[in-house]
């Protein structure tokens, strides 16, 4: 391997004036700098990631942490993510936790042990245990609809029961009153925030949610598979259904039609994320949400700006998700 010597003597400068060329430390004359370039591409002289590190006390490398990219809901964020963190000049290490509370606290330490720059996480669950690493950990962090609790960090967030409240509203309006909910896990905060949207709009209308009509599933197809199957054989009476992602909604869908219930025309469903995929289902899903690679973008514009200014306040950036009409809601039969 090429060090700094050896493109050094290539050029026929100091190593000292290599560091400057390279590090942009000190002014350096046209012809030296344009002999330097020449030495690092002939040889292939890649600069240490580790010692520059130590002498600017920045890696550039942001960490990311997400419960499941098998959800694209976590892919097309990181998507959004790696692009502005790209373009500022930042690399991107992803880690998933695969919903283990566990792995997701090693893997916080991993990074944070690895000197990033900065700390987005997406993840839910653990709240107690993340709340202690942090406290631990004086770096920049941003938190994607969540809150850990007595960690300083930014947030930045869907406003979730707004969305939740506009999609069953669409399905009152529709003239749907018997209306079931499959919700995510009861301990995490978006699942109860959209639940609540769905009673709240429900009991605007007059319309007292019946024991049975909330199903609690785990933010998967085959969560949703499960759930929609269930609340339609003990519930037959429900016309149409609200779930609390899309990945659940699609889960329903299968389910509605095994279970010889069409959608729309008998079972209306309606999900939650807009996930890209949503539009390319059969019928193509009505859903609320906002644009998840936006929300990428968003949630590390506010991370690199609190680690260019990381005195300023606490940001709580909140996105209100618009309704997305598709196929799979329709007018009470």
């Amino acid at each position: 391997m090429s060090t700094i010597k050896d493109v050094a003597a290539l050029a026929g400068v100091s190593f000292t004036t290599v560091s400057h060329v390279l590090n942009d430390t000190r002014p350096v004359s046209a012809d030296a700098r344009r002999r330097v370039l020449a030495a690092v591409e002939e040889i292939g002289y890649l600069p240490s990631a580790v010692a520059r590190s130590l002498r600017k006390s920045e890696t550039k490398i942001i960490g990311v942490l997400v419960p499941n990219v098998q959800n694209p809901f976590f892919a097309e964020l990181v998507c959004g993510v790696e692009e502005c963190c790209r373009l500022a000049g930042y690399s991107v290490f992803l880690c998933n936790s695969d919903n283990d509370p566990k792995r997701q606290q090693q893997y916080m330490r991993t990074l944070l042990e690895k000197r990033i720059d900065g700390l987005l996480l997406a993840s839910a669950g653990d709240a107690a245990s993340l709340a202690k690493i942090f406290k631990l950990a004086s770096v920049p962090a941003v938190t994607v609809d969540r809150l850990v609790p007595g960690a300083r960090a930014d947030r930045v967030s869907v406003h979730n029961q707004a969305g939740a409240h506009a999609a069953v509203a669409h399905l009152l309006e529709l003239g749907h009153r018997h209306i079931g909910c499959i919700s995510g896990p009861a301990e995490f905060e978006v699942a109860i925030e959209r639940v609540e949207g769905w009673r709240q709009a429900l009991l605007e209308r007059g319309i007292t949610p019946q024991e049975g009509w909330l199903v609690e599933s785990d933010f998967s197809s085959a969560g949703g598979y499960e759930a929609v199957r269930a609340l339609l054989r003990k519930h037959p009476e429900i016309t149409a259904v609200f779930a609390g992602n899309d990945m659940m909604a699609m889960g329903g869908l299968r389910a509605a039609a095994e279970l010889g219930r069409k959608v729309p025309e008998q079972l209306s469903i309606v999900g939650f994320d807009d996930i890209e995929l949503s539009s390319f289902v059969y019928p193509a899903l009505t859903t609320v949400g906002c644009s998840i690679k936006e929300l990428g973008r968003e949630a590390a514009r506010v991370l690199l700006d609190r680690i260019d200014n990381p005195g300023a306040p606490l940001k709580d950036v909140l996105l209100t998700p618009r309704l997305v009409v598709r196929e799979s809601s329709a007018a009470r039969a």
